[in-house]
């Protein structure tokens, strides 16, 4: 698993979780990978952010969790399946698979904050 740096905000106005791979600048697609979820790819074909509207009620948290800073997101593509987990403060907050049907490459990431 290869581990990434993480950029991650909560605007808490908006209810908006962003989580950002920080040597990646923009993305070429955004896929809602779960209601409420969106897993935005670069021109590789690679994750480059993720954003989750709503966030408070899609992952059942309280707002003042999100702003917490020590955040790890574990992703995995193995061709057919994509494994999303979210971590706050150590606690996992959300975990997910899905069929990959985007056709995202193969990759397996650990993001966190420093």
């Amino acid at each position: 698993m290869e581990t990434k740096e993480l950029i991650s905000s909560y605007d808490e106005t908006n209810d908006i979780f962003v989580g950002k791979i920080s040597e990646k600048n923009g993305y070429c697609v955004n896929y809602e990978f779960s209601k409420g979820i969106f897993l935005n790819i670069d021109k590789n074909n690679l994750p480059a952010s993720i954003q989750i509207n709503d966030a408070s009620d899609v992952l059942n948290v309280e707002k003042n969790v999100l702003e917490n800073p020590d955040v790890v997101i574990l992703i995995e593509c193995s061709g057919d399946e994509i494994d999303f987990e979210l971590f706050i403060a150590d606690e996992m907050v959300y975990d997910k698979k899905s069929l990959n049907i985007f056709h995202i490459a193969n990759f397996s990431y650990k993001i966190k904050a420093n």
